[in-house]
């Protein structure tokens, strides 16, 4: 187990632990109807409760979910990172944005980065994300991570959908991970402007 959570630095963000001051943010997303996919939304105990458990997650399970911070100004855009409460079936790759940070690519580029530490660093060798088959945003996104959903994996509670990454091997300076790096690399051009679905 980590004696303190990592920094994780890509081209526009900073991936730090959940600290104090990110509270407000997490309970206005977690209060609001952007949380319906994730048992939301919570009242005031339960979004209390939920993030006392991403913080004590770290040291229980040595990994857990960071906070997405820009870079130039510090802003909190949302979460990502891993997340295996208990009666998991397996380690999962998880992310939020808040709500006026959606559209800007930052789940895809701190989920990459988020897969990557804990591919390379940690030494994954697999990894699944459990969405609810509504949550059409979140299974592009895993889509375009190169997840695959699969159905004879386990799942929490019968209703969600088990997506799996694909292995470290198989991710390897491949045309998938070029492509994803590509499209984060828009993302970061300030003249870019993504047409169609507002994805994250």
């Amino acid at each position: 187990m980590p004696s303190s959570i990592p920094v994780i630095e890509t081209k526009r963000l900073v991936l730090r632990g959940p600290e104090a001051e990110d509270y407000p943010d997490f309970k206005a997303t977690f209060s609001s109807y952007r949380a319906r996919f994730m048992g939301g939304p919570l009242n005031t105990y339960e979004a209390w409760m939920l993030y006392a458990a991403e913080i004590g997650h770290w040291q229980v399970r040595g990994f857990g979910m960071w906070m997405i911070h820009d870079k130039s100004t510090g802003e909190t855009y949302g979460m990502a990172g891993g997340w295996m409460p208990a009666g998991w079936p397996e380690r999962e790759i998880a992310w939020i944005i808040w709500p006026d940070a959606v559209g800007n690519g930052y789940a895809l580029e701190a989920t990459h980065a988020a897969r990557h530490y804990y591919y390379n660093t940690l030494g994954w060798d697999t990894a699944v994300s459990y969405i609810d088959p509504k949550n059409l945003d979140s299974i592009r996104l895993a889509e375009r991570l190169g997840a695959q959903k699969v159905h004879n994996a386990a799942t929490i509670d019968g209703s969600d959908a088990v997506y799996r990454h694909p292995a470290p091997s198989v991710l390897q300076d491949s045309q998938l991970a070029h492509g994803i790096e590509m499209e984060i690399s828009h993302y970061a051009d300030p003249l870019f402007k993504p047409e169609g679905w507002a994805l994250d």
